[in-house]
């Protein structure tokens, strides 16, 4: 995050920056939904229509769960203006075509996994935490993959295998960009829960 986020209002507590990086991972869940209920609206083929109603439903599903531990805690999520896909979207805008909203979502679903992954290294996470982690890290694997293939079927129904990776290496970059900026105050903020 920005300087910005960490003024007087950034967490004060162990409990508090546990509310906080749930609640990242909370509006990154949601964010994720609006990008895959885009293309819901886009592709009409039966198979898409399939996995995208199931990928839309692990989002949600995801952001629930999220919602969830942190109500366990006592607490509600906070808001996230600032977060990776708000981000994410600042430098990116809203793709229109197909290919580049499959490939925008493929960086972001990776993205997504590797911050699960790396919470789920930490020492010391509490076992509800732990499950919820695992829970979402399950299904973000399959996302990607279909994605993927979807991205790379219609790009080779197109006439334009390349247009993919041409994508695909566009977020990529912006991706880098933003976690630049981003990965040493979620790195520390884990360290401190």
């Amino acid at each position: 995050m920005a300087a910005a986020s960490e003024t007087p209002l950034a967490p004060t507590s162990s409990l508090e920056m546990e509310v906080r990086v749930y609640s990242y991972y909370r509006d990154a869940e949601l964010r994720g939904s609006n990008l895959v209920y885009r293309l819901l609206r886009i592709l009409k083929d039966d198979e898409s229509q399939m996995f995208l109603s199931e990928h839309l439903s692990d989002e949600t599903r995801h952001a629930w769960l999220w919602t969830e531990r942190i109500k366990e805690l006592g607490k509600a999520p906070v808001p996230i203006t600032d977060g990776y896909q708000v981000r994410i979207g600042k430098r990116a805008g809203l793709p229109r075509k197909p290919i580049d909203l499959l490939a925008l979502t493929v960086v972001v679903e990776q993205r997504a996994l590797k911050r699960y992954q790396e919470h789920l290294k930490l020492e010391g996470v509490p076992e509800r935490t732990l499950e919820v982690l695992r829970s979402v890290t399950k299904d973000e694997g399959w996302h990607i993959d279909w994605v993927r293939q979807k991205a790379r079927e219609i790009a080779e129904a197109e006439g334009t295998p390349e247009r993919y990776d041409e994508a695909i290496d566009r977020f990529r970059a912006i991706d880098r960009e933003v976690w630049a900026e981003i990965k040493d105050i979620e790195r520390r903020w884990l360290e401190a829960l």
